[in-house]
């Protein structure tokens, strides 16, 4: 069993965040048809799907009908969106009984000059909506933790509207706290989309890649994990074979034993600035 399963609905994004490189690959969104048959194949494998890879998945058209896919196998579902349409989709996930987490990016905020102060009210307004589900607001975008001014004027509009006082000073001690009930901030240290064309920044690593996740890209293209961008690791194709069949590959194999003896092979691998963040925490504990 996967702790998780990602799957991109669609590889569109409504914004252009430096952080978040364009993918390489096509875009397009999945079918209906299509997502059945992979959550048909995967779901005696996770109780919990991500709809993202790259993408903005409240663009999808059909967002309703894929939730009502993920209710009629009883699996939950995350999102992780930056939050412009949440206003627009609200009813939808506030009728779905498969969301279980919502991941809202502000950051993205800073990096858009469309986006304005009315954009976090409607968030905010929206977020007031969703009793049942886990909010996280996301701050991915610190150069260190001790330095979080580049997020001072959403901090502030976060103080304001939910009547909390110091919360910058309290996010340099904790990169994660509770606001409310099921409502929390997340605050971290930003890092680089792994990139084949980049150099190394990493040679050692315990990835949890096909240990506790994998991921599977829009056109169906399983990869091990949702950092790989332009599917430069293709392990099979979910609509074309068994998730059983793809897992037991040699390729496969290796890649997850290796991963799990934090020995890095891959050349995609090598260049991922969140592994290099996770094994930072890790020395820091």
């Amino acid at each position: 069993m996967f702790k998780k399963i990602y799957i991109e609905i669609t590889n569109i994004c409504n914004l252009k965040c430096n952080f978040c490189p364009e993918t390489k690959r096509t875009k397009k969104f999945m079918s209906i048809d299509n997502f059945e048959k992979i959550i048909e194949k995967v779901h005696k494998h996770t109780n919990l799907v991500c709809l993202h890879v790259k993408g903005e998945p409240l663009l999808h058209n059909n967002l309703e009908e894929l939730l009502k896919v993920l209710e009629k196998y009883n699996l939950k579902a995350n999102i992780t969106t930056n939050g412009t349409l949440l206003k627009e989709k609200i009813k939808i996930i506030k009728d779905s009984k498969a969301i279980r987490q919502i991941n809202i990016s502000l950051h993205s905020i800073t990096q858009n000059e469309n986006i304005n102060k009315e954009y976090l009210q409607d968030v905010f307004e929206s977020v007031e909506q969703l009793k049942e589900q886990i909010i996280s607001y996301r701050l991915w975008n610190l150069k260190s933790i001790q330095e979080n001014d580049i997020n001072e004027k959403i901090i502030d509009e976060i103080e304001n509207y939910y009547n909390i006082a110091h919360l910058k000073e309290k996010l340099i001690t904790s990169d994660f706290l509770k606001i409310s009930n099921n409502l929390f901030i997340n605050q971290d240290i930003e890092f680089t989309w792994p990139d084949i064309n980049k150099e190394n920044i990493i040679e050692k690593g315990r990835c949890l890649a096909l240990k506790e996740q994998i991921a599977i890209l829009v056109d169906g293209t399983v990869v091990p994990c949702c950092l790989d961008n332009n599917g430069d690791i293709p392990l099979g194709n979910i609509l074309e074979e068994s998730l059983e069949d793809i897992l037991q590959k040699p390729k496969t194999i290796t890649i997850k034993k290796n991963f799990e003896n934090s020995v890095i092979t891959c050349k995609l691998c090598k260049t991922c600035g969140f592994l290099q963040r996770l094994e930072n925490k890790r020395r820091n504990l």
